[in-house]
């Protein structure tokens, strides 16, 4: 039985256009030629980008973010309560108005300090700021090197320019080197983050970070497999062109950079929308659907690799919605968290993240503290204390 799936599962019809073998593709007078079986090595590369990750984390990212001054705020603990903690546990994070008081009739406390419980607890469970200075340095750094690496890949290359050249000849395009290195890299990395979400900063796009990560996997896999590597390496350094960007924009915004931030966000922004608004559908994608049919006739493989683009397309639509609400915020001055100058002077607008799962405060703690020593930050007296950390 398995080798029955198996012979459908690599049934030519499904990979390739009509009339060509996989014996069309096997390494002969000097010519390679992309094997499945090269992809094997992407899952223990995956686990050793995972070991880079946390020595880098530990060793570059976590230094750098005392450099930058990168302070946690103070978080209260709740009280230990058996009551509260099993509700929390088992039942929701957010209790209804109906849920407090039951629980405050259970637990013994008043139905205040059950939702100020219930805030503190919230909070115990949000990642800390140095975690997501320490993962937004940690991508920055690879979606560099990894765009700087993608243009030295294609920029000498004639589909670089003439995209028609993408079907030269295909699918008996042998591959060079560096565009092995580069696929292997690039596949292996997002092995990695799909193996880490669950213990990196959960965003409220927790759902659509999951099917970009496996969207991205099976294109990169399918079009290695289908010898789309052309194509395959101008969408791959596309992507990269300005995730690099937003990861640097996050690192400011934990430093406390905010016109640093703010500035690099708009670039982001821009390169977001022309590279996967503009370039991608109406020259990537305009290139895979129409310019393989001037040279065979649409075949399984054709239309899987384009619903795997317009998969793509649909999140990075999602993605820019976002983005140009954080941008109107920001240009229209109504962006939350600004962060408050000394001496009562005006705050500067701090774009902020609208997938973020903001930090709650704790008024009545507040106003409490500020009663004996006046307002803290970080556990020390500041004039303006009324700002947000965001994402």
């Amino acid at each position: 039985m398995f080798q029955t799936l198996y012979s459908y599962f690599w049934w030519e019809r499904l990979w390739l256009p009509a009339n060509l073998t996989w014996a069309d593709l096997e390494d002969r007078d000097g010519r390679v030629y992309a094997k499945a079986s090269d992809l094997y090595i992407t899952l223990p590369l995956a686990f050793l980008f995972l070991v880079i990750r946390h020595l880098f984390e530990t060793y570059v990212a976590t230094p750098l973010a005392g450099l930058l001054n990168v302070k946690e705020k103070i978080r209260l603990k709740a009280t230990p309560n058996a009551v509260l903690e099993k509700f929390y546990a088992a039942t929701t994070k957010h209790p209804k108005q109906a849920d407090v008081e039951m629980l405050s009739k259970k637990s013994g406390c008043t139905v205040r300090q059950v939702e100020r419980w219930f805030r503190r607890r919230r909070n115990q469970d949000r990642p800390s700021l140095l975690k997501k200075f320490r993962e937004a340095s940690w991508r920055f750094t690879f979606y560099l090197i990894a765009f700087i690496a993608g243009m030295a890949v294609i920029v000498d290359k004639p589909w670089f320019y003439d995209l028609r050249e993408v079907w030269k000849g295909y699918p008996i395009q042998s591959m060079l080197p560096s565009q092995y290195w580069y696929y292997m890299i690039e596949l292996s990395f997002y092995w990695s983050l799909l193996f880490s979400i669950a213990s990196d900063v959960k965003r409220k796009d927790f759902k659509e970070q999951i099917i970009h990560h496996v969207a991205t996997i099976i294109l990169i896999s399918f079009s290695w497999f289908a010898n789309y590597i052309r194509a395959g390496t101008l969408i791959m350094a596309l992507h990269d062109s300005s995730d690099y960007l937003l990861e640097s924009a996050k690192m400011f915004n934990y430093a406390g950079w905010r016109n640093t931030c703010n500035n690099i966000f708009i670039v982001f922004a821009a390169v977001f929308i022309v590279t996967r608004l503009v370039i991608l559908p109406f020259w990537i994608m305009h290139c895979t659907v129409v310019y393989p049919l001037d040279l065979y006739p649409a075949f399984f493989g054709y239309y899987f690799f384009n619903f795997m683009m317009v998969v793509l397309q649909s999140l990075h639509i999602f993605w820019a919605y976002l983005i140009i609400r954080m941008a109107q915020k920001f240009i229209t001055g109504k962006a939350r968290g600004g962060l408050g100058m000394a001496r009562g002077s005006q705050s500067h607008g701090v774009v902020e993240d609208e997938r973020s799962d903001r930090e709650e405060t704790d008024n009545s703690e507040e106003e409490e503290e500020a009663a004996k020593n006046g307002p803290l930050s970080n556990g020390h007296p500041v004039l303006n204390n009324n700002h947000r950390k965001t994402d």
